[in-house]
């Protein structure tokens, strides 16, 4: 069973919610945050990614780096661009974007359910990602990035959070994104044991986006229980979620470019990949995939539709998903891309972007272009129930959480 717990949340003032809105660090290289940082140096981006305050050429992952991010937010408090709850707290935090609206719960869960499998991953973390975040939370002294996690719906659970939209919002308001958000307040013992129960119920949580978040927070609170005394349950034994019933969520294509041949022409190229898939006569127009088992491809100024042969799928929940199926028949064979999350001649494009930043790219610095069908949130989960891990960058979902809506701060006074 799922243990969360509410919190004193700090939040920011109504009039400063839209100007600290913003996207998570991750979506965002070095040059593109300091870029973004420098037109908008008020929103929350600033502490997410502090070497954007730093001459180009610095060190992002020197200490001072991650005592800049704390220094703004203590500043930011100090300003009132802040509040904090006078008691413990839920959230429910609806978005909108495109037409499409999705509602998740804020809350904190125990780190101790990460560490049994109660949430369950779907991906690895790399060591120097997982200690830049464990960094990033001991200079600010809190967490401030929300994970994102999915749930199987528990109907009491839903009930508790539609009855909490009835009342009137405490945020209202459009992002510079487009995303509109409105946020309702879930306070009192009664409404607050309430939710805490219902999410009782839920037997297991799946990580979605944040999972070097997760296991920095839990590498913080292992290592703080060891210097600490132990069943004593902290602020730094919980961390920051939002949780969204599975059938909320949207999940986008995330495909992929290659950027050499391999020795090969876009002949030689074709001819190895018709023994994977069945492809088409060049399209008249871009090829997005209506279905799974099927992609599009770039190629030489062109598109063709790739059917995959069924007989070459597995029967375990990974080697089902055609990422694997890319990956197993395609890119490590054809290409030699063994390790897709860290090959410089491999880039994976979101969704987001469309299939036109595919055929740009084809025309700029790759060679090929891989449109997918998007992973589905069963599959993703089905993965997870195995104690299985996915392919790198197989889930692109949107909208993204926003960072600087809620602070939980794991200082205890």
């Amino acid at each position: 069973m799922a243990h969360i717990q509410p919190f004193r949340a700090f939040r920011p003032t109504v009039e400063e919610a839209p100007v600290i809105t913003a996207l998570p660090y991750d979506v965002y290289n070095v040059h593109e945050a300091r870029a973004a940082v420098q037109e908008a140096p008020r929103s929350f981006l600033a502490i997410d990614r502090p070497e954007a305050h730093f001459p180009e050429g610095t060190d992002i992952y020197a200490p001072a780096v991650y005592e800049k991010a704390g220094e703004i937010l203590r500043e930011w408090f100090r300003e009132g661009r802040y509040i904090q709850e006078e008691t413990p707290c839920y959230y429910i935090w609806e978005m909108t974007m495109d037409g499409r609206t999705q509602t998740g719960l804020v809350s904190c869960c125990a780190t101790e359910d990460y560490d049994v499998g109660v949430i369950k991953k779907h991906e690895n973390t790399r060591p120097e990602k997982e200690e830049d975040r464990v960094h990033h939370i001991e200079g600010c002294g809190a967490q401030t990035g929300p994970v994102l996690l999915v749930y199987r719906q528990e109907k009491l659970l839903k009930t508790l959070m539609e009855e909490a939209k009835a009342s009137d919002p405490i945020y209202d308001f459009t992002d510079a994104t487009g995303v509109y958000h409105r946020i309702w307040r879930i306070a009192g013992n009664g409404k607050v044991a309430a939710v805490t129960e219902a999410a009782g119920r839920i037997n297991s949580l799946y990580i979605a986006d944040g999972h070097h978040r997760a296991a920095a927070a839990s590498a913080i609170a292992r290592e703080r229980k060891a210097h600490g005394s132990r069943g004593v349950q902290r602020e730094y034994s919980y961390f920051l979620t939002v949780m969204f019933a599975e059938e909320e969520m949207l999940i986008l294509d995330y495909n992929r470019i290659v950027k050499d041949r391999n020795g090969m022409t876009d002949e030689e190229i074709l001819e190895k990949l018709k023994t994977v898939f069945k492809v088409s006569d060049p399209q008249d127009a871009m090829y997005r995939p209506e279905e799974k088992r099927e992609m599009g491809l770039c190629l030489g100024g062109k598109w063709y539709r790739l059917q995959t042969k069924e007989d070459l799928y597995g029967d375990d929940p990974v080697s089902a998903l055609d990422v694997e199926y890319l990956q197993k028949h395609v890119l490590e064979p054809v290409w030699g891309i063994t390790e897709p999350g860290s090959d410089p001649r491999i880039e994976f494009i979101g969704g987001d972007r469309g299939l036109e930043e595919l055929e740009r790219r084809c025309g700029e610095d790759a060679v090929a272009a891989f449109a997918l069908f998007p992973t589905s949130m069963w599959e993703l989960m089905d993965v997870a129930d195995a104690g299985m891990l996915m392919p790198p960058k197989s889930t692109w979902f949107e909208p993204k959480l926003r960072t600087g809506l809620f602070i939980h701060e794991i200082e205890e006074k």
